[in-house]
Formats: C-alpha cells, structure tokens, sequence
C-alpha cells in the first residue's frame, strides 16, 4: 500500500484524555506501517461537551455534543479521521462516516474515588457522577446516598472532589491508566458494576467512501474489541437507548463466540432488567436481546428510554 502523500490530518477533542488517546492512535499507526512522526498531524477541537459543564447532556443535545466538531471537520476535508472514546459515540450515525478500527480494550472497570468501597461510604455521603448509568447502578446498592451530577473532564471531577463538592465519584478505570493515574481509586468488579456499553474502548472513524484512510486504519483494527463493542453498541440500538438511559452492558469473545451481558434500570434503581445471550459476531442476536429486555421491564425503566 502506497504511503500518504501529505501529512495525515488526525482530529480528536482536546481534552487531556482525548489527546493521549490520539497519540496512542497516531503511535499505532507509525509502528504498524512504518511511518515517519511527521507523517500524522494531531488537530485537537473543543467539543461543545467540554464547554457545557453545569448541565447532563440529555438537557443539551445528548452524545452528539462530542463529536459533532470532528463530524463536521471530517465531511469538510478539514481532518481525514477522528478518535473517539467509543462510549460518547451516538449509536446511530451519519452513513458518510464508518468506524473503521478500534485500538485493544482496555480495563472496562469502573473506579470509586474517595473511599475503598460503595459500602465505606456514610450515609447519605455525596457521590457525584454525570452517568445515568451509575446513578442507577448506586441507587440501586446505596439508596440513601445522595447522587449529585458532577461534569467535567477526569481533572475538573478530581479537583471538585479535593474542594469537597462531593464524597466520593466514580471514573473509568480505562481513562484514569491513560492518563498515569493508575494508583487512583479502587476499581469496583464488574459483577458489582457492570460497564457502560463500549467502556474502554477506543475507535477510528472516517468518511465512508475514503477507502484509502479506512485500509490503512484498518491495519490497527483489533478484531475482538471490535466484535464485542459492536455487539454491545447493537444492544442499544435494540433498546432504542439514548444519554438518559441507564444501560450496562459488557460483552467478551470466547474462542469464536461473544458472550453479552446487559442490565437496564428505572432512573432511581429501583428496577432492574438483567439478559445475556451467546453468538457468533455478525448476528442479530445483541438487538434483539436489547428489544426483549425493554419489552419484558417494568414501566419505570421503560420510561427512561425512546419511544
């Protein structure tokens, strides 16, 4: 494959963890084809997300406030790919743009900041998080707890911790290692807390008819992270899920089957909805498994999805 005539235009937030994510992209792809460094110009944007700060992101335009700035760069020739945290990805997305690689999953844990456990913490403690996901899945464990929103990159929520906004917060075990932190929090087991759909991961998106850029990001492709986070991302599509919906979900390969768990919840915790499946990749079996469950809950969780 020939090598790129110009320097290759990569977009990501510009975020800290954002920007260690586009240098593991961009390091991936030097190794992989044995590129110069100024082969790849890393082209950081401030997402509307990161200027939004007071407000959850389903009272001002859900996950498209991440990437809207990369789509936009991408259609007008301004980047020739974007990274992205898998998890902020909208389920469904423009047909122009494919996700054409995933870089290995890293830790889908989930980590508690300011005390060793869930159960350490006092009654009524303030445990801060954007996630409905989380406040569901605490509620559920810890009902007197007094879950406020807290927004902000990994450094803005560590410092309104250390100002005692809150008692305690919960972040992506992923996102903390990225940044050096790895001594940060206690991770929680998945069997307490299981992930957000797509936690962990990082993808590579494109136009869709670049196929030029999309075989040379292909090179990259982790095929197991991508097999598992396209399943969970199916989940969602069949429980027609959105920002405001608490969905946990984690699916892992096994040999050349997936194994997929998912958990759905009332905004409170109160009620839970839990399935798994087995399946060859490719399947339909992860949305429908995700149109069951939503069938089969209880009025309160079907509240908090999409019609």
């Amino acid at each position: 494959m020939a090598n790129p005539d110009r320097p290759l235009r990569l977009g990501t937030r510009a975020s800290p963890l954002a920007m260690a994510q586009a240098h593991m992209v961009r390091d991936a792809l030097l190794a992989v084809h044995g590129w110069s460094a100024d082969t790849i110009e890393i082209m950081p944007a401030v997402a509307t997300g990161d200027r939004i700060q007071d407000r959850a992101l389903a009272e001002v335009g859900g996950k498209a406030l991440w990437t809207k700035e990369l789509d936009a760069a991408l259609f007008s020739g301004e980047i020739d790919f974007a990274v992205h945290s898998m998890k902020d990805v909208e389920t469904e997305r423009s047909a122009r743009l494919i996700i054409a690689a995933m870089l290995p999953r890293a830790d889908v844990r989930d980590r508690l900041v300011g005390a060793p456990s869930l159960d350490a913490l006092p009654p009524r403690a303030r445990l801060g998080t954007s996630a409905p996901r989380r406040r569901a899945q605490v509620l559920r464990l810890r009902p007197d707890l007094q879950v406020m929103l807290l927004r902000g990159n990994v450094q803005t929520r560590l410092s309104k911790l250390a100002a005692g906004d809150v008692d305690a917060t919960l972040l992506a075990s992923a996102g903390l290692e990225r940044l050096g932190m790895h001594e940060t929090g206690t991770s929680l087991p998945t069997s307490l807390l299981l992930p957000a759909p797509a936690q962990g991961a990082v993808g590579i998106e494109t136009l869709a008819d670049n196929t030029r850029v999309g075989e040379w990001l292909a090179a990259i492709n982790h095929e197991a992270t991508f097999a598992c986070v396209t399943s969970e991302r199916a989940l969602l599509a069949g429980l027609s899920g959105d920002c405001r919906s608490p969905v946990a979900a984690l699916a892992t390969m096994d040999g050349s089957m997936i194994c997929l768990k998912a958990e759905i919840y009332s905004a409170d915790g109160s009620q839970a909805e839990a399935g798994t499946v087995e399946f060859k990749p490719g399947g339909k079996d992860p949305f429908e498994l995700g149109v069951a469950m939503l069938a089969r809950s209880h009025s309160s969780i079907r509240a908090v999805f999409s019609p």
